[in-house]
């Protein structure tokens, strides 16, 4: 078995098991008990068809076999790059069955070159992908890209996925082993690789099924993207619960909350763009929402008015914080009050334990009611980043725990509050678009002395990408440059700011947090750089007067 270098500890792993937060299930052995109890009750939803558990299984185990064809073995990588498809649910649980693991976490915001780079970086066997997914499908030759990844096997696509069938061969059942790989990265953009086994997936799941009282009846509904965690921690809950879970692929002609209310989604789960986003057509067109009764949002901070909203129309708000790295790990609970739900992410459960740290010293714990990076450990906690050594031990603080790059605090009933980030990655929509990409390329521009990103805040998205820039280039120019130097249109800043110096630390590098103090404070005036709405004051924000 080709060795993965983990964080996996014996010790620790006795202990999880003893108090129940490890078990023996893997995601296969779990497809295989719901297929066992109820064969005939809907499992997957797609586009308006859906599948029972046992022909899931089936499918399952038809891809499994046909992978093995190619020669893969135990701990060999597989990735995905399509839509909301069936099929991705389908690899997931048949790398599962094999003991491969499954890196869906390619996104539509990447381009070819940078899915190459990623496929390269994990000696991908197979890949599963559609024609024109990507940011640049139009123009890119992935044909030629996929070429250049020596080491991948196979191609499937939706025309030439295999069909079910049976599978003789003996299925893994180890649910210690890396089975989940997914890209996130910190403030520099560095592509690092969190690895997940069923265990420390399963163990955050199985807490949030309990603590929401998720059952077999419940239609789990991720509006999240498969490439994004969120979709993942959905998809624990539904195999613990045999419960239905529908993928937000709505069927030709359908918008996002037609489907939810079509399919009958009771848990919707997504950041609180996707909420605002929903609430608002709702009002447009007094439709309702359906059956839904909880809300699960993560990934930016949630607007009060939003948990009134929905309060307001019986459904029930779930704040909640996590990473990739540790899952969705602290929550709000169903009976916890407006309060709590708007202004914290609740006590969490027991899979893992935060603790507080002096942002300039991470080996000093901080009391309640103090400011400091979040820092945790536990069940739910990543196995580390896949051949990224630097990355995995410079995360870990002296004794031991996992370093967020977050502030927040705990109040005095253990509610954890998150006020900041250490890290300067913005978050557009629950996209994360890091800073140093776009710097460094708007420095090739002879005309840029210094370049900044820094977050504006925007009531729908969270966060839209301010480039603040010194220097006689022009906005046309820098984004000319940009785009030339093959950033995703999906991280194109959409405002700028040209200051005659960009202001710095003693140190000398640029201080972000004091530009966007003064863009907060309305001393400095970003111009929307987005050519359909050029000059735009940022929205819900009234025009500001330069210093």
């Amino acid at each position: 078995m080709p060795p993965f270098l983990t964080l996996h500890h014996p010790r620790s792993a006795a202990a999880y098991y003893r108090t129940g937060l490890w078990q023996d299930d893997t995601f296969y052995t779990l497809l295989r008990r719901n297929a066992d109890l109820a064969p005939q009750r809907l499992a997957l939803v797609d586009g308006g068809t859906g599948m029972d558990w046992r022909t899931l299984l089936a499918r399952v185990d038809g891809l499994a076999a046909d992978l093995g064809t190619y020669g893969l073995r135990t701990g060999d990588r597989v990735c995905g790059w399509m839509p909301n498809r069936a099929e991705m649910v389908i690899a997931m649980l048949a790398c599962s069955r094999e003991g491969y693991a499954f890196n869906p976490s390619l996104h539509r915001s990447h381009t070819a070159a940078e899915v190459g780079q990623l496929l390269n970086g994990l000696s991908a066997r197979a890949l599963l992908m559609e024609e024109g997914w990507g940011a640049d499908a139009e123009t890119a030759n992935l044909t030629a890209i996929l070429a250049g990844v020596a080491s991948l096997k196979a191609v499937y696509t939706p025309e030439s996925f295999p069909a079910p069938g049976p599978n003789r061969s003996a299925w893994q059942s180890d649910p210690d082993a890396v089975a989940y790989l997914a890209h996130t990265s910190g403030s520099s953009g560095a592509p690092k690789c969190v690895m997940h086994s069923a265990n420390t997936l399963l163990a955050n799941a199985r807490e949030l099924a309990r603590d929401w009282r998720l059952d077999p009846e419940t239609v789990i509904y991720p509006v999240s993207p498969l490439s994004h965690h969120i979709a993942w921690v959905a998809f624990g809950q539904w195999l613990l619960t045999g419960c239905r879970y529908v993928l937000n692929n709505p069927p030709p002609g359908m918008s996002t909350l037609d489907w939810i209310i079509a399919s009958g989604a009771t848990y919707v789960l997504g950041v609180p763009t996707h909420a605002l986003d929903l609430i608002a057509e709702e009002a447009r067109r007094g439709c309702g929402f359906g059956r839904i009764r909880q809300f699960y949002l993560a990934g930016a901070p949630i607007p009060a008015e939003l948990c009134e909203d929905f309060r307001a129309r019986g459904i029930i708000p779930q704040n909640v914080y996590g990473m990739t790295e540790n899952s969705s790990h602290h929550y709000t609970l169903p009976g916890d009050g407006p309060r709590i739900v708007s202004t914290t992410c609740g006590r969490g459960g027991q899979a893992y334990e935060v603790r507080i740290f002096d942002e300039s010293d991470p080996d000093r714990a901080l009391p309640p009611g103090q400011v400091g990076q979040i820092g945790g450990r536990g069940a739910a906690l990543m196995l580390g980043y896949f051949a990224n050594q630097r990355a995995t031990e410079t995360s870990f603080n002296r004794e031991g725990w996992f370093m967020s790059g977050d502030l927040g605090m705990l109040d005095a009933e253990g509610n954890l509050k998150v006020v900041g980030r250490l890290k300067d990655a913005i978050i557009r929509g629950g996209h994360n678009i890091y800073p140093a990409h776009i710097e460094q390329a708007a420095l090739t521009h002879p005309g840029v002395r210094q370049a900044a990103c820094v977050p504006v805040p925007d009531r729908r998205l969270g966060e839209r990408v301010c480039l603040a820039l010194s220097g006689g280039a022009s906005p046309d120019e820098v984004l000319a440059v940009l785009r030339g130097r093959g950033l995703s249109k999906y991280d194109m800043p959409e405002y700028m700011l040209n200051l005659p110096a960009l202001p710095v630390l003693p140190s000398g590098k640029i201080h972000k947090r004091e530009l966007s103090e003064r863009i907060r404070r309305r001393e400095l005036e970003p111009v929307m750089v987005t050519p359909q709405r050029r000059g735009e004051a940022p929205r819900g924000m009234a025009r500001m007067t330069k210093p």
